[in-house]
Protein backbone atom coordinates (compact mmCIF):
# COMPACT_ATOMS: atom_id res chain seq x y z
CA UNK A 1 0.00 0.00 0.00
CA UNK A 2 1.12 3.34 -1.17
CA UNK A 3 2.59 5.38 2.32
CA UNK A 4 1.26 9.11 1.26
CA UNK A 5 1.90 12.40 2.58
CA UNK A 6 0.10 15.69 3.09
CA UNK A 7 1.91 19.02 2.79
CA UNK A 8 -0.26 22.13 3.51
CA UNK A 9 -3.29 22.03 5.46
CA UNK A 10 -5.39 25.52 4.11
CA UNK A 11 -8.81 25.16 2.79
CA UNK A 12 -7.62 22.82 -0.05
CA UNK A 13 -5.11 21.02 1.73
CA UNK A 14 -8.27 19.75 4.20
CA UNK A 15 -9.94 18.50 0.91
CA UNK A 16 -7.22 16.49 -0.09
CA UNK A 17 -7.11 14.84 3.05
CA UNK A 18 -11.03 14.28 3.39
CA UNK A 19 -10.63 12.85 -0.22
CA UNK A 20 -7.74 10.65 0.86
CA UNK A 21 -9.73 8.68 3.55
CA UNK A 22 -11.40 7.28 0.66
CA UNK A 23 -8.51 6.07 -1.00
CA UNK A 24 -6.98 2.51 -1.10
CA UNK A 25 -3.50 4.38 0.62
CA UNK A 26 -1.76 4.35 3.85
CA UNK A 27 -1.83 8.37 5.33
CA UNK A 28 1.35 8.81 7.13
CA UNK A 29 0.90 11.96 8.53
CA UNK A 30 0.42 15.92 7.68
CA UNK A 31 2.71 18.78 7.46
CA UNK A 32 1.77 22.67 7.76
CA UNK A 33 3.81 25.63 8.56
CA UNK A 34 1.07 26.48 11.44
CA UNK A 35 1.28 24.10 14.30
CA UNK A 36 -2.51 25.14 15.15
CA UNK A 37 -3.45 23.01 12.47
CA UNK A 38 -2.53 19.49 14.32
CA UNK A 39 -6.08 19.84 16.14
CA UNK A 40 -6.86 18.74 12.16
CA UNK A 41 -4.55 16.28 12.19
CA UNK A 42 -5.97 14.54 15.14
CA UNK A 43 -9.40 14.94 14.08
CA UNK A 44 -8.45 12.66 11.48
CA UNK A 45 -6.44 10.23 13.19
CA UNK A 46 -3.08 10.70 11.19
CA UNK A 47 0.01 12.45 12.43
CA UNK A 48 1.17 15.95 12.31
CA UNK A 49 4.98 16.92 11.63
CA UNK A 50 6.46 19.93 12.18
CA UNK A 51 9.24 19.07 9.51
CA UNK A 52 7.83 17.87 6.48
CA UNK A 53 11.59 16.72 5.54
CA UNK A 54 11.05 14.21 8.87
CA UNK A 55 7.48 13.39 7.46
CA UNK A 56 9.23 12.54 3.67
CA UNK A 57 11.68 9.84 5.20
CA UNK A 58 8.34 7.73 6.08
CA UNK A 59 6.92 8.30 2.50
CA UNK A 60 6.37 7.22 -0.40
CA UNK A 61 4.38 9.72 -2.00
CA UNK A 62 3.08 13.48 -1.32
CA UNK A 63 0.43 15.90 -2.12
CA UNK A 64 1.58 19.35 -2.16
CA UNK A 65 -1.68 21.93 -1.39
CA UNK A 66 0.47 24.96 -0.01
CA UNK A 67 0.56 28.53 -2.08
CA UNK A 68 1.93 28.75 -6.04
CA UNK A 69 5.06 30.47 -4.86
CA UNK A 70 6.13 27.75 -2.55
CA UNK A 71 5.54 24.98 -5.29
CA UNK A 72 8.77 25.10 -7.12
CA UNK A 73 11.06 24.62 -3.75
CA UNK A 74 8.64 22.42 -2.08
CA UNK A 75 8.20 19.71 -5.42
CA UNK A 76 12.18 20.07 -6.37
CA UNK A 77 13.37 18.70 -2.77
CA UNK A 78 10.40 15.97 -2.71
CA UNK A 79 11.41 14.80 -5.88
CA UNK A 80 14.90 14.62 -5.15
CA UNK A 81 14.28 12.82 -1.70
CA UNK A 82 12.76 10.19 -4.06
CA UNK A 83 9.23 10.75 -3.63
CA UNK A 84 6.25 10.48 -6.06
CA UNK A 85 4.13 14.02 -6.07
CA UNK A 86 1.02 15.64 -6.51
CA UNK A 87 0.86 19.41 -6.32
CA UNK A 88 -1.96 21.33 -7.19
CA UNK A 89 -1.92 23.73 -10.09
CA UNK A 90 -0.31 25.20 -11.08
CA UNK A 91 2.95 23.39 -10.86
CA UNK A 92 5.20 26.43 -10.38
CA UNK A 93 4.99 30.08 -10.80
CA UNK A 94 6.19 29.77 -14.39
CA UNK A 95 6.70 27.07 -17.13
CA UNK A 96 10.28 27.30 -16.83
CA UNK A 97 10.19 26.36 -13.55
CA UNK A 98 7.75 23.56 -14.22
CA UNK A 99 9.71 22.09 -17.06
CA UNK A 100 12.86 21.79 -15.26
CA UNK A 101 10.72 19.76 -12.33
CA UNK A 102 9.12 17.48 -15.47
CA UNK A 103 12.37 16.91 -16.22
CA UNK A 104 13.68 15.92 -12.64
CA UNK A 105 10.79 13.89 -12.66
CA UNK A 106 11.39 11.87 -15.54
CA UNK A 107 15.59 11.76 -14.96
CA UNK A 108 14.68 10.47 -11.20
CA UNK A 109 11.67 7.61 -12.44
CA UNK A 110 9.42 9.36 -10.51
CA UNK A 111 5.40 10.27 -10.87
CA UNK A 112 5.03 14.49 -10.70
CA UNK A 113 1.12 14.82 -11.04
CA UNK A 114 -0.41 18.36 -11.36
CA UNK A 115 -4.12 18.71 -9.50
CA UNK A 116 -6.24 19.43 -12.93
CA UNK A 117 -9.43 17.71 -11.33
CA UNK A 118 -11.97 18.74 -14.12
CA UNK A 119 -9.74 16.00 -16.25
CA UNK A 120 -11.77 13.34 -14.15
CA UNK A 121 -15.49 15.29 -13.68
CA UNK A 122 -18.05 13.19 -15.54
CA UNK A 123 -19.18 15.66 -17.32
CA UNK A 124 -15.96 16.75 -18.62
CA UNK A 125 -15.24 13.52 -19.69
CA UNK A 126 -18.05 13.15 -21.89
CA UNK A 127 -18.09 16.44 -23.67
CA UNK A 128 -14.51 14.62 -24.79
CA UNK A 129 -16.00 12.36 -25.94
CA UNK A 130 -18.68 14.10 -27.70
CA UNK A 131 -16.80 16.51 -29.56
CA UNK A 132 -15.57 14.58 -32.54
CA UNK A 133 -19.37 13.59 -33.02
CA UNK A 134 -20.93 17.04 -33.25
CA UNK A 135 -19.04 18.50 -36.71
CA UNK A 136 -16.38 21.17 -36.97
CA UNK A 137 -16.29 23.66 -34.04
CA UNK A 138 -17.20 27.23 -34.22
CA UNK A 139 -16.47 28.24 -31.18
CA UNK A 140 -16.25 27.74 -27.77
CA UNK A 141 -17.38 30.17 -24.91
CA UNK A 142 -16.38 29.12 -21.73
CA UNK A 143 -16.56 31.30 -17.86
CA UNK A 144 -15.07 30.72 -14.80
CA UNK A 145 -16.49 33.39 -11.73
CA UNK A 146 -17.12 33.70 -8.63
CA UNK A 147 -16.44 36.19 -5.54
CA UNK A 148 -14.03 35.51 -3.48
CA UNK A 149 -13.78 37.21 0.03
CA UNK A 150 -10.67 37.57 0.36
CA UNK A 151 -9.56 36.94 -3.16
CA UNK A 152 -5.86 34.66 -3.16
CA UNK A 153 -2.79 36.85 -2.92
CA UNK A 154 -0.64 34.26 -4.01
CA UNK A 155 -1.82 34.50 -7.76
CA UNK A 156 -4.01 36.05 -10.62
CA UNK A 157 -7.61 34.84 -11.96
CA UNK A 158 -5.36 34.09 -15.11
CA UNK A 159 -3.25 31.85 -13.80
CA UNK A 160 -5.39 30.47 -10.54
CA UNK A 161 -8.86 29.90 -12.44
CA UNK A 162 -8.02 30.47 -16.16
CA UNK A 163 -5.33 27.23 -16.13
CA UNK A 164 -8.47 24.86 -15.32
CA UNK A 165 -10.48 26.23 -18.20
CA UNK A 166 -7.39 26.16 -20.56
CA UNK A 167 -6.49 22.72 -19.30
CA UNK A 168 -9.88 21.82 -19.93
CA UNK A 169 -9.60 22.85 -23.70
CA UNK A 170 -6.76 21.14 -24.04
CA UNK A 171 -8.27 17.70 -22.99
CA UNK A 172 -11.38 18.05 -24.40
CA UNK A 173 -10.16 19.26 -28.21
CA UNK A 174 -6.31 17.35 -27.66
CA UNK A 175 -5.09 20.91 -29.06
CA UNK A 176 -3.30 23.60 -27.97
CA UNK A 177 -4.18 27.24 -28.69
CA UNK A 178 -1.86 29.01 -31.76
CA UNK A 179 -2.22 32.55 -30.46
CA UNK A 180 -3.44 34.46 -27.50
CA UNK A 181 -5.02 37.83 -26.36
CA UNK A 182 -5.88 38.87 -23.35
CA UNK A 183 -7.48 42.13 -21.57
CA UNK A 184 -7.31 42.22 -17.58
CA UNK A 185 -8.83 44.28 -14.60
CA UNK A 186 -6.55 45.02 -11.43
CA UNK A 187 -8.88 46.48 -9.04
CA UNK A 188 -8.09 45.05 -5.60
CA UNK A 189 -4.48 44.51 -5.95
CA UNK A 190 -1.93 46.25 -8.30
CA UNK A 191 -0.05 42.87 -8.83
CA UNK A 192 -2.70 40.05 -9.57
CA UNK A 193 -5.89 40.77 -11.60
CA UNK A 194 -8.95 39.70 -10.75
CA UNK A 195 -10.81 40.22 -13.66
CA UNK A 196 -9.51 39.30 -17.50
CA UNK A 197 -10.62 38.22 -20.74
CA UNK A 198 -8.92 35.92 -22.96
CA UNK A 199 -9.37 34.87 -26.68
CA UNK A 200 -7.43 31.68 -27.99
CA UNK A 201 -7.12 31.36 -31.63
CA UNK A 202 -6.79 27.69 -32.99
CA UNK A 203 -7.08 28.82 -36.70
CA UNK A 204 -10.22 26.88 -37.25
CA UNK A 205 -12.23 28.36 -34.96
CA UNK A 206 -11.65 29.93 -31.52
CA UNK A 207 -12.46 29.93 -27.57
CA UNK A 208 -13.29 33.33 -25.06
CA UNK A 209 -12.93 32.66 -21.53
CA UNK A 210 -14.78 35.00 -18.84
CA UNK A 211 -12.31 35.33 -15.64
CA UNK A 212 -13.18 37.16 -12.00
CA UNK A 213 -13.40 36.36 -8.95
CA UNK A 214 -15.38 39.42 -8.76
CA UNK A 215 -18.63 38.73 -9.95
CA UNK A 216 -21.71 37.92 -8.01
CA UNK A 217 -22.58 34.43 -9.55
CA UNK A 218 -20.45 30.94 -9.12
CA UNK A 219 -20.32 29.81 -12.38
CA UNK A 220 -18.21 26.98 -14.32
CA UNK A 221 -19.91 26.38 -17.38
CA UNK A 222 -19.05 26.51 -21.84
CA UNK A 223 -21.05 26.78 -24.43
CA UNK A 224 -19.50 24.64 -27.36
CA UNK A 225 -20.89 25.69 -30.79
CA UNK A 226 -20.46 22.89 -34.03
CA UNK A 227 -21.65 22.43 -37.11
CA UNK A 228 -24.02 19.93 -36.19
CA UNK A 229 -24.75 20.29 -32.57
CA UNK A 230 -24.55 23.21 -29.78
CA UNK A 231 -23.96 22.02 -26.07
CA UNK A 232 -23.99 23.28 -22.96
CA UNK A 233 -21.74 21.88 -20.56
CA UNK A 234 -22.02 22.80 -16.48
CA UNK A 235 -19.01 21.11 -15.07
CA UNK A 236 -19.50 22.41 -11.80
CA UNK A 237 -22.84 20.77 -11.46
CA UNK A 238 -21.72 17.58 -14.01
CA UNK A 239 -24.73 18.55 -16.57
CA UNK A 240 -24.69 18.96 -20.39
CA UNK A 241 -27.43 19.74 -22.26
CA UNK A 242 -26.77 19.11 -26.06
CA UNK A 243 -28.86 20.86 -28.95
CA UNK A 244 -29.11 19.10 -31.99
CA UNK A 245 -29.49 22.75 -34.33
CA UNK A 246 -27.53 22.19 -37.81
CA UNK A 247 -27.56 26.04 -39.10
CA UNK A 248 -28.42 26.69 -42.74
CA UNK A 249 -29.84 28.63 -45.59
CA UNK A 250 -32.28 26.00 -46.00
CA UNK A 251 -35.17 25.20 -43.60
CA UNK A 252 -33.77 22.88 -41.40
CA UNK A 253 -36.08 21.00 -38.93
CA UNK A 254 -35.46 22.22 -35.37
CA UNK A 255 -35.12 19.59 -32.83
CA UNK A 256 -35.48 19.80 -29.28
CA UNK A 257 -32.62 19.36 -26.97
CA UNK A 258 -31.75 16.93 -24.45
CA UNK A 259 -29.88 16.47 -21.41
CA UNK A 260 -26.42 13.99 -21.04
CA UNK A 261 -27.13 11.45 -18.53
CA UNK A 262 -24.10 11.99 -16.18
CA UNK A 263 -23.06 10.02 -13.22
CA UNK A 264 -22.21 13.16 -11.31
CA UNK A 265 -18.64 11.79 -9.53
CA UNK A 266 -16.15 13.30 -7.01
CA UNK A 267 -13.30 14.30 -9.32
CA UNK A 268 -11.08 15.15 -6.38
CA UNK A 269 -11.24 11.85 -5.19
CA UNK A 270 -11.11 10.24 -8.60
CA UNK A 271 -7.85 12.42 -9.11
CA UNK A 272 -6.25 11.06 -6.23
CA UNK A 273 -7.26 7.55 -6.95
CA UNK A 274 -5.50 7.97 -10.24
CA UNK A 275 -2.26 9.13 -8.56
CA UNK A 276 -2.15 5.58 -6.11
CA UNK A 277 -2.58 3.60 -9.00
CA UNK A 278 0.34 5.62 -11.02
CA UNK A 279 2.20 4.88 -8.25
CA UNK A 280 1.69 1.07 -7.70
CA UNK A 281 1.78 0.59 -11.58
CA UNK A 282 4.80 2.25 -11.65
CA UNK A 283 3.54 4.43 -14.48
CA UNK A 284 6.30 7.28 -14.79
CA UNK A 285 6.00 8.63 -18.70
CA UNK A 286 5.53 12.11 -17.60
CA UNK A 287 2.81 12.56 -20.34
CA UNK A 288 0.47 10.03 -18.61
CA UNK A 289 0.59 11.39 -15.27
CA UNK A 290 0.12 15.00 -16.67
CA UNK A 291 3.18 17.12 -15.36
CA UNK A 292 4.36 17.30 -18.70
CA UNK A 293 0.67 18.77 -20.01
CA UNK A 294 1.14 21.12 -17.25
CA UNK A 295 4.47 22.77 -18.98
CA UNK A 296 2.03 24.15 -21.57
CA UNK A 297 -0.98 24.92 -19.96
CA UNK A 298 1.35 27.14 -17.82
CA UNK A 299 3.09 28.74 -20.60
CA UNK A 300 -0.43 29.82 -22.23
CA UNK A 301 -1.42 31.30 -19.04
CA UNK A 302 1.96 33.33 -19.07
CA UNK A 303 1.22 34.20 -22.67
CA UNK A 304 -2.15 35.60 -21.95
CA UNK A 305 -0.54 37.63 -19.13
CA UNK A 306 1.96 39.16 -21.41
CA UNK A 307 -0.73 39.81 -24.11
CA UNK A 308 -2.89 42.06 -21.62
CA UNK A 309 0.28 43.72 -20.44
CA UNK A 310 1.52 44.51 -23.72
CA UNK A 311 -2.08 45.04 -25.42
CA UNK A 312 -0.87 42.75 -28.19
CA UNK A 313 -1.67 39.38 -30.03
CA UNK A 314 0.99 36.87 -28.89
CA UNK A 315 1.83 33.55 -30.63
CA UNK A 316 1.62 30.23 -28.65
CA UNK A 317 5.56 28.82 -29.90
Amino acid sequence: MVKMGLIGLGKWGLNHLKSLNDVDCDIIGVFDTDKTKKRIADNYGTTFFEDYMKLLKKTDAVVIATPTDTHYRLVKKCLHAGKHVLVEKPIAENSEQGKKLVELAKKKNLILSVGYLYRFNNAVKKTKELIDKIGELQYITARYIHSTKPPRKDSGVIMNLGIHVIDILNFITNRIPTSVYAKKKNLLSNIFEDSACILLDYQDFFASIELSCTHPYKRRDMWIIAEKEKIYVDYFNQKIARYPIMVSYEKVDKKDFFEEKIMANQPLKEELKYFVELIDKKMFDPETNMGGENYYTTRVCELCLKSATTGREIKVA
